[in-house]
């Protein structure tokens, strides 16, 4: 048998060079190749197979026969390698892991360069040109496991539980048109990716998700407990597919890349629990830019003790809530939590018994038994038209979006001094600077005083986990950053994060921190004159009401938030 192997089987190329360095003998090699012809291998293949000659000698004998670049995989930044790009089940059956992308060149890793027919599966499978990096066998298996792990979303095969999940996602794409450019975002890969993304934001407590589209690179990243942070990076030449699959879920021209739009996504999770994505998309220049806000009506069901007001500030918000007719402005910037706020408001207000209506841009919470209008500018429908309507409509509850210029704020005011009660938002710093806002835009002081009955200001700030630790911090520094001697010397405990794998850097969830100002006797004798921002709210100090920086410093002493956080979101 020998015999005939060595006069059927000369040495050439690969086979010849590891003879030539000692590394095996002619007559083993002659047999190896022998049987890796039989088999349908290829030599390189069938020596690895079997052990027959060192890992890391044979991938330098490798490199030096065929020219290819030998690379330490572990040397390399596995959570960016774009793993995505192929089919995981190609990847583990061929040992290939995508290193990088270079223009249309999709570089991977290989313990096995002369797998041609591997090469061209990915290829194919990629739409990229294919060229092969040379790895010792031994640290490639880890590495692709490696890589899979370090990205935590990327195109893996989803538990039955999450297929039951996807299968309810409710996507009309039939009136949808599709140039021969875009036709590919049905493909597996992408579906499951962007599918997997929405799931893992909603298991994590995500409120929103980034789809970011830049030169070099493309990036996902959660907004989990107010702070963006990256999850994911797929490969740059899936932005246009990814943006695709996401517009035709959500129901926008697919075709238009031009002009922003702005759709909705509904996931049913089960019979009773379904979550919708507000959608945006922004044409940027290398891409559109898309971010989904996830939208939890459950959230504003919790009730109103959860938000995290303090006793007095509850009970003075619900005082001004529970009356007939007024206005109840809450004010904060995007992301402070107002529409929750708002919504949990009129969950308590809607018992059957009022006729409740709101006007939104967008609407974000739909509740049943609320009448809610989506303002369409384009079609003439704009926040004071409705207005205008609502009051034709026999209402008992408006609840107005926001107040952004003198038109609504005048219907608003009008509406609130007739026998409605009006909620409504605005776009300032705290509770004092919403009625100068008022003023500035036109409304008529005695007016303000006549229809508002408590202003509102709102942050939320991340919650510490159960792992914190106690913080040391000097009794000076107490002191400066706003604690009284009386504080300092009752010994509070300052808590700080710490982090495990259970919490988002230490921190688990969000509080509201507040300022809740009704308009008493004291401070409408003071807007009635004119006073500014600074009268106002040195009024309010005086009459006990705590602004955001000391309600803050309450949430730190009691161990709800840390020092560092508060500092991220108030002024000092």
């Amino acid at each position: 048998m020998n015999t005939d192997v060595k006069t059927t089987v000369h040495l050439n190329g690969l086979a010849r060079r590891l003879v030539d360095n000692g590394l095996v003998d002619a007559t083993t090699i002659r047999e190896a190749t022998h049987a890796a012809n039989h088999n349908s291998s290829t030599l390189l293949s069938h020596l690895i197979q079997h052990d027959m000659v060192p890992v890391d000698r044979l991938a330098f004998a490798a490199a030096s026969e065929f020219g290819i670049p030998l690379i330490d995989i572990s040397a390399l930044d596995l959570k960016n390698a774009p793993t995505g790009l192929i089919n995981e089940k190609l990847l583990h059956r061929h040992k290939l892991l995508p290193v990088f992308v270079r223009g249309k060149t999709l570089f991977v890793a290989t313990a096995d360069p002369t797998n041609q027919l591997a090469l061209d599966e990915v290829s194919f499978n990629s739409g990229l040109i294919v060229e092969p990096l040379i790895v010792a066998a031994d640290s490639l298996d880890s590495a692709i496991d490696s890589a899979g792990n370090a990205q935590e979303t990327s195109f893996d095969e989803f538990s039955e539980d999450d297929d039951d999940i996807l299968s309810n996602l409710e996507v009309d794409a039939s009136s949808q048109e599709q140039d021969s450019e875009d036709s590919a975002i049905d493909e597996a890969p992408v579906v499951r990716f962007v599918s997997k993304i929405l799931l893992d934001a909603i298991r994590k407590g995500a409120s929103d998700i980034h789809f970011e589209p830049y030169e070099d690179n493309y990036r996902v990243r959660y907004r989990l407990d107010g702070v963006l942070k990256q999850v994911a990076t797929p490969p740059n030449l899936m932005s246009r597919r990814i943006a695709s699959r996401l517009k035709v879920m959500a129901q926008l021209d697919i075709a238009e890349r031009r002009v922003p739009q702005d759709g909705r996504i509904k996931l049913s999770l089960s019979k009773k629990k379904s979550i919708d994505f507000r959608v945006s998309t922004l044409p940027t220049l290398f891409g559109e830019k898309i971010v989904l806000r996830i939208l939890d009506s459950s959230v504003t069901k919790l009730g109103i003790e959860v938000l995290g007001f303090e006793k007095k500030q509850q009970e003075d918000f619900l005082h001004a809530v529970n009356k007939p007719y007024g206005m109840v402005l809450v004010t904060g910037p995007t992301g402070s939590g107002k529409t929750v706020t708002l919504y949990t408001a009129l969950n308590i207000l809607n018992d059957g018994g009022q006729n409740i209506s709101t006007v939104e841009d967008p609407v974000e919470i739909r509740v049943e038994g609320i009448n809610q209008v989506q303002q369409n500018t384009k079609a003439g429908l704009t926040f004071a038209k409705a207005l205008r309507s609502f009051l034709r409509q026999d209402p008992d509850v408006i609840m107005v979006g926001e107040i952004r210029d003198l038109e609504t704020a005048d219907i608003a005011v009008k509406a609130a001094q007739t026998g409605h009660l009006v909620l409504s938002t605005l776009h300032t710093n705290d509770a004092s600077e919403s009625i100068t806002r008022l003023a500035q835009m036109g409304v008529a002081a005695f007016n303000i005083i006549s229809a508002v009955n408590v202003v509102l200001a709102q942050r939320l700030v991340r919650v510490l986990h159960k792992c914190k630790h106690i913080e040391e911090i000097p009794a000076a520094a107490l002191q400066e950053i706003g604690y009284s001697e009386e504080e300092v010397n009752s010994n509070i405990t300052i808590y700080a994060p710490t982090g495990c794998s259970a919490c988002n850097d230490g921190y688990r969830g969000r509080s509201g921190i507040f300022e809740v100002m009704p308009i008493t006797a004291e401070l409408k004798s003071i807007i009635l004159k004119g006073g500014n921002a600074l009268k106002i709210s040195a009024q309010a100090r005086s009459e006990g009401i705590i602004d955001l920086r000391r309600a803050a410093l309450n949430k730190v002493s009691i161990g709800v938030t840390g020092l560092a956080e508060i500092n991220r979101v108030t002024k000092d």
